[in-house]
């Protein structure tokens, strides 16, 4: 049998890339598009979303760049992970009047933090106590420059105790006077930051023994956790989100080439492909309803949009999002 014969059908692991589609992506980029019949010898391109259709010509495929195709297959368990740390949320706060009744333990606590003071005294006294690490995630594009003042003091005194941190923004943080300033003065062998496109809620995680999660959509009400198993789970889902988040000295993916849309442009839509209104999208990617249109408004021109609902089709036809499975 000779080698030609490698579109003949052949198995390998699930989620696997054979060799054959090693040579077909490889061709693939190079050309910039390929005969969808090529395809055949390697379904494993297809199951791992490293190709997709040319919108002008089904019969011709594209390469999709492997970050892209990787962010696509994480979709569903990034989703799961929201949704599991919303649940752990939940029952703690359902829990959290039966832990002092339940033991004296103090290492078995979910303690409840109510008040702001409260809540910024107990995070600065575990954050004061950290040797180690100091892991924290934090939604929103912005911070009022009072709060990252007082942050900075305390970020500097976990540092001369020996502690390291690591601290994942959502994208258009990455624009913030404020938040640049502070990283500038941490130094760089003790500080490490990611930008993520969405996250979940604030986490702040020391030494991985105690874990503090707002309790109220206000945060005026805070979980204090120092039960080992849920501390382990909620830095476990911290390490999952820091993988999959890019680090600040990378630059964001972007969009097609011959499109001029920027980052954020590009994170608005894929959200408003997805069918979210315009006030989840702002939500979730941590900035302002008006910025959110003004963002729109600038997608629409970039396209010649004259609807909504020609945005959207354009979104696709564009190659900007790709069409949801």
């Amino acid at each position: 049998m000779g080698r030609d014969e490698d579109t003949s059908v052949h198995t390998h692991e699930d989620r696997a890339l054979c060799d054959a589609g090693v040579r077909i992506y490889t061709e693939a980029l190079s050309a910039g598009r390929i005969p969808r019949t090529a395809l055949e010898p390697a379904p494993c391109l297809t199951e791992l979303a490293l190709v997709h259709p040319d919108p002008q010509d089904d019969s011709l495929i594209r390469p999709v760049p492997p970050s892209a195709a990787l962010a696509h297959l994480l979709q569903p368990v990034i989703r799961e992970i929201h949704e599991r740390i919303s649940l752990t949320a939940s029952l703690a706060d359902s829990l959290a009047p039966l832990a002092s009744v339940a033991s004296a333990d103090p290492n078995l606590a979910i303690t409840v933090l109510e008040g702001i003071p409260l809540i910024d005294a107990t995070i600065h006294d575990a954050l004061n106590g950290a040797r180690n690490e100091v892991l924290t995630l934090q939604p929103g594009s912005s911070r009022p420059a009072e709060q990252l003042k007082k942050a900075l003091a305390r970020a500097l005194s976990a540092v001369g105790h020996g502690a390291t941190l690591r601290h994942i923004y959502q994208h258009p943080t990455r624009y913030s006077p404020t938040i640049k300033a502070y990283l500038d003065d941490i130094p760089a062998a003790h500080i490490q930051v990611r930008t993520t496109e969405q996250t979940v809620e604030r986490l702040f995680i020391f030494d991985r023994t105690v874990a503090f999660i707002p309790a109220n959509a206000k945060r005026d009400v805070a979980l204090e956790i120092r039960h080992p198993a849920l501390v382990r789970y909620l830095t476990q889902v911290y390490e999952v989100l820091w993988a999959q988040a890019t680090p600040l000295t990378e630059p964001l993916p972007a969009a097609p080439a011959d499109i001029s849309v920027t980052a954020v442009q590009l994170s608005i839509a894929r959200l408003l492909v997805e069918g979210h209104v315009d006030q989840v999208v702002a939500r979730k990617l941590g900035i302002s309803v008006r910025t959110c249109r003004a963002h729109i408004s600038k997608l629409m021109q970039s396209l010649d949009a004259t609807s909504r609902t020609q945005l959207g089709a354009l979104l696709i036809q564009s190659g900007i999002v790709e069409r949801a499975e």
